[in-house]
Parts: C-alpha cells; sequence; structure tokens
C-alpha cells in the first residue's frame, strides 16, 4: 500500500478510518464535524478541515498529527506564532534544514533539545 502522503487527503483518511474499522458517522462525531461534511472531504470535494480538527481526526486514528496536518495542506497551530518570536532566526534555520534527510533531522532536533536544557 502506498503511503498516505502518497494520496490525496480525503483518500488516505478514508482508508485509514475504514481500516480502524470507524464509521463514517461515528468518525464524524468524535471530529465534531458533520457526516455530510465528512463525506465531502474524503471524496475530495471540499477543502480538508482546520488543522485543530486534522490533530483531532489525527489523535482518532493514533497516528501522527503533524503528518495529517501537513497532507491537509495546513500548518500546525503552534507555529506561526513559533515563527513570529524568531522572524529571522526561524526561518533561516529552517531553509538551512532543508533537503535533509530523516536522520539528520533527528540528530539536529536533539543537539537542539541538548542546548535548550543546557542554557536553562
Amino acid at each position: 500500500m502506498a503511503r498516505k502522503k502518497d494520496k490525496p487527503f480525503g483518500q488516505a483518511l478514508r482508508e485509514k478510518r475504514i481500516e480502524k474499522g470507524i464509521s463514517l458517522r461515528k468518525f464524524a462525531e468524535q471530529v465534531g464535524i458533520s457526516p455530510t461534511y465528512l463525506s465531502q472531504v474524503e471524496q475530495g470535494n471540499v477543502d480538508p478541515p482546520t488543522a485543530d480538527r486534522v490533530k483531532r481526526m489525527a489523535e482518532i486514528l493514533a497516528d501522527n498529527a503533524d503528518e495529517w496536518i501537513a497532507l491537509a495542506g495546513r500548518v500546525p497551530e503552534d507555529l506561526p506564532e513559533i515563527i513570529q518570536r524568531q522572524p529571522t532566526g526561524v526561518p533561516d534555520l529552517l531553509r538551512a534544514v532543508k533537503g535533509m534527510n530523516a536522520d539528520q533531522l533527528r540528530k539536529l532536533r536533539e543537539n537542539a533539545e541538548r542546548m535548550k536544557k543546557e542554557g536553562k
């Protein structure tokens, strides 16, 4: 099976929801949206919901919220504030890490967490 990032948001969502054995109606209720809207999202007829709702969907599916939010074409709600607090540093950092692989990013994150701890 292809990874979810290789599919449109709605298709990936529907497949994961069915894989988890959750009915459309029950899932919509848990997320706090109408079943009609969820059906339209899954069919790709409307844009995905807000990052907050997508995060809730990921929680219900026991999956990574950031991956689902990215697939939905959204940005996690905490990131704009982080960027605004460091309007040159954070964008510069993001540009510098562009092209790094997952292992390199993990090591960088671990070093950043260590530096943050040491600075306190």
